[in-house]
């Protein structure tokens, strides 16, 4: 990280929590949930003067991670109540900045004191526009409301009744990787053999998840073929995230590599493996993701287009809906409604925000991120600490590095969305005077990304300088 950077982050005590935010971000990345374990634990922690008064812990078990050392001075913003006196107009300062052409000739605005729910400026905050991939923010939101933020997808493997046939059971975790394979194949032998089978016929079942398997984008580097088995994203590369090669049919490509694992543990695999149907029996091996925090995290630092279709048909599952696409667009936003927010003229077409038609408002955006800043909501938590941070990870890494919009490197945290045309920002600002701000910026019609997201830069960068 550049010293001129650092240095700006480091004066003042606001800038200097936000920065330790930053830099521990950075060293754990998303999967690092000692920040998040911190946050639950003050969230449920007795209060008592300001002080925390509870006993001291119980010892932590073994591998528990300690908390980010940020996490005080971001819980202080999140719990603090709002000060006294009227908050500043942010029209005077706003306006000409959303009057920037680089914003095209639709945009809407809506920033949030977090504190008290109150709008502190709006612009058409509650028109339906196209999102991008700000909607990853309520997907989110909804399967952590339906799920719990300790929720881990499945993939098992079950046996037939005779032995002779088992089956591998996506159950639409895209995280699944050569690693957790393997150990799942050794599971799998260890238990045929304990059996008395040293030879099976493999089959493989993707039926979770009914109707089209392509996005309706088509075959595209930015997601994979949605299916409920597939291992690192159907990634042909060795990238982790953003866009890449993928495979046409990711499903058969696992069970392919499976049956070689089986192979090497020991067990026989006759003929090749075919789709199948799970045995009405109990699995004889299983592993599951990262809790669904995790995920979520994950999801919203790198924009993760895979994963955040996973989160909407898990939403689905639990809501007793069809896996499908527009199974998981009704369980997502019945489940927002299910929260109280403004859901009016929503639309979910999808869950990662590839699909134009996509509609979220301004409004239902920043009311998402207040919610998930709530105190009595730690369960939606994860919606924050997996923002990408202004000028330092994921999808904001190379962002906030030219003058005005510097001043909220470190300090704003945010979703981006990009899609042609359309350009947008939603996150969280913590001001001078300490309250967490949530805002969201979509433009539409925009000319270039190139002038569009430094235009959206500036503007959340000001919302750091209001005091």
């Amino acid at each position: 990280m550049p010293e001129p950077r650092m240095w700006q982050l480091t004066a003042g005590s606001a800038a200097l929590g936000l920065a330790l935010a930053a830099v521990a971000v950075t060293a754990a990345g998303p999967w690092d949930s000692g920040q998040r374990t911190a946050e639950r634990a003050r969230a449920a922690a007795p209060q008592a003067g300001g002080a925390h008064h509870a006993p001291p812990p119980a010892p932590a078990p073994p591998r528990r991670p300690a908390p980010a050392p940020s996490a005080p001075g971001v819980l202080t913003a999140l719990h603090a109540p709002a000060p006294a006196g009227r908050p500043a107009d942010l029209a005077a300062l706003l306006v000409p900045l959303l009057a920037d052409p680089g914003l095209g000739p639709l945009r809407t605005a809506s920033v949030v004191d977090t504190a008290t729910g109150k709008q502190l400026y709006g612009e058409g905050a509650g028109t339906p526009m196209p999102p991008a991939s700000t909607v990853k923010i309520a997907t989110a939101a909804a399967a952590l409301s339906a799920l719990g933020p300790d929720h881990r997808i499945p993939t098992t493997v079950t046996a037939a009744p005779d032995g002779r046939t088992v089956t591998l059971t996506g159950g639409g975790d895209p995280t699944l990787d050569p690693a957790r394979l393997k150990t799942l194949a050794t599971d799998t032998a260890r238990a045929l053999t304990t059996r008395g089978h040293t030879s099976v016929r493999l089959t493989y079942d993707t039926n979770l998840y009914p109707g089209p398997r392509l996005h309706p984008i088509g075959p595209n580097e930015n997601i994979a073929p949605v299916v409920a088995l597939m291992t690192d994203e159907g990634r042909l590369d060795d990238s982790e995230s953003g866009p890449a090669p993928r495979a046409g049919d990711p499903a058969a490509d696992t069970a392919t590599a499976f049956a070689g694992l089986l192979t090497e543990a020991g067990i026989k695999v006759t003929g090749d493996p075919a789709p199948g149907r799970t045995p009405q029996a109990d699995p004889l091996a299983r592993t599951h993701s990262a809790p669904l925090a995790d995920l979520v995290e994950r999801t919203l630092t790198h924009s993760d287009n895979d994963l955040a279709e996973a989160l909407a048909r898990q939403t689905a599952l639990a809501r007793k809906q069809p896996a499908s696409f527009e199974g998981a667009a009704k369980a997502v936003r019945d489940e927002l409604a299910r929260l109280g927010l403004p859901v009016a003229g929503a639309r979910f077409a999808d869950g990662s925000g590839l699909d134009r038609s996509d509609r979220v408002s301004a409004a239902l955006l920043t009311a998402l991120l207040t919610r998930a800043a709530d105190p009595a909501r730690p369960a939606l938590r994860p919606l924050l600490t997996g923002l990408p941070v202004g000028g330092f990870t994921g999808t904001l890494a190379g962002r906030f590095d030219t003058a005005p919009a510097t001043a909220g490197a470190g300090l704003v945290r945010a979703k981006t969305g990009t899609l042609s045309g359309v350009n947008t920002l939603a996150g969280t600002v913590v001001t001078p005077d300490g309250r967490l701000l949530a805002f969201a910026f979509l433009a539409g019609r925009t000319l270039s990304p190139y002038e569009a997201q430094p235009a959206l830069d500036r503007l959340s960068a000001a919302l750091a300088g209001q005091d």
